[in-house]
This record gives structure tokens, C-alpha cells and sequence, in this order.
């Protein structure tokens, strides 16, 4: 099941951020060395799932995506690792791929926000697709070249300019707020 990873890029949760035009949560990936990462535009709830993960904070009653991870655990079930597979039509896809108890290798096609709200519950590997980084990079140098300067939003930056907004952002500055 694990097939060619060559063509993915492990990648982590750099961040949640919020998009300053449009007030959207932005869950920004990135690759252990910080030399690439991919913002995806997440909605309120996946992205205060996301964040209390993040922060270790305990609900007092199980969230959904700590409901989902403990009916996996309780089923034997594991998640082995999610896939960001695809940008399509400026929507991203993904696959969770988890083991059952009997080693039955299954795929589950599902939202970005969710496989990656239950891969930072599980401890699970994020990969994405090489061609969804060079997809979204060209989605954004085309956005940019339409957008006059002044009124690009986040989706309008390049990797590089990513890389260079990530780098001047405190820790503060990523801590998503309700």
C-alpha cells in the first residue's frame, strides 16, 4: 500500500493562520527542511480541531476527530498515514490510508482539513503530491499576475514570498483565534 513515495513530500503543520482578507483559517504545511510549504484554506471548526491539537489542550468531551480517532483505536484500526493527493478546480483533495486489526490495507478519500486533523491525533505521516505543490504554486503566480498588487490575499504570494511572510511571523502569529 505504502507504493512509490517518491512522488510525495513529507510534510508537517507549520501553522494555523488567518487570511487577512477574508478573515479564513489557513493551515500552512511544510517540509522539514522549510524549503516548501502549501497553505490550504480550512473552515472555522477543522481548524479549532487542528489548533487544540496543536496546543494540547483537552476538551472535556471528545471532539469528532477525537471521537473518529478513538473508534479506529477501537476497532484495531490505525492510521498509517495521509496523502494531500490532488488540487483540483482550487480545491484540494486527500486520502487516509489506515491498516485494520486483520492488516486489511485501506485508502479513505477525504477532506485535507479532516485527514489532517486526525494525522495530528493519530502522530501520523502528512505527505502531499509533488504535483500539488507545483499546482498550487502556479494556482498563486496566476492569481498574482490577475490581482493588482495591492489587493492580493494570501492566495496571491509566491512560495518564495511564503517562505519570506513565514520566516518574519512569531509563533503569536499563528495561534488561530476564535
Amino acid at each position: 500500500m505504502a507504493g512509490d513515495r517518491k512522488d510525495f513530500l513529507l510534510m508537517v503543520v507549520g501553522g494555523i493562520t488567518l487570511d487577512p482578507t477574508t478573515k479564513m483559517p489557513i493551515v500552512v504545511l511544510k517540509d522539514p527542511d522549510n524549503k516548501f510549504n502549501l497553505p490550504i484554506w480550512v473552515g472555522p471548526v477543522e481548524a479549532t480541531a487542528m489548533a487544540t491539537e496543536l496546543e494540547g489542550a483537552k476538551p472535556q468531551r471528545p471532539m469528532t476527530h477525537d471521537l473518529l480517532r478513538n473508534v479506529l483505536a477501537e476497532f484495531g484500526a490505525t492510521v498509517e498515514w495521509v496523502d494531500v493527493t490532488e488540487l483540483r478546480d482550487n480545491t484540494y483533495y486527500a486520502e487516509i490510508h489506515m491498516k485494520t486489526r486483520e492488516g486489511q490495507e485501506l485508502v479513505i478519500d477525504s477532506r485535507p482539513s479532516d485527514a489532517l486533523a486526525l494525522a495530528l491525533r493519530t502522530k501520523s505521516p502528512i505527505y502531499v503530491a509533488k504535483k500539488v505543490l507545483e499546482a498550487s504554486s502556479e494556482l498563486y503566480e496566476t492569481t498574482a499576475e490577475q490581482q493588482p498588487q495591492s489587493e492580493q490575499n494570501l492566495a496571491g504570494v509566491s512560495r518564495d514570498k511564503w517562505s519570506e511572510i513565514l520566516e518574519r511571523m512569531s509563533p503569536e502569529d499563528f495561534k488561530y483565534k476564535m
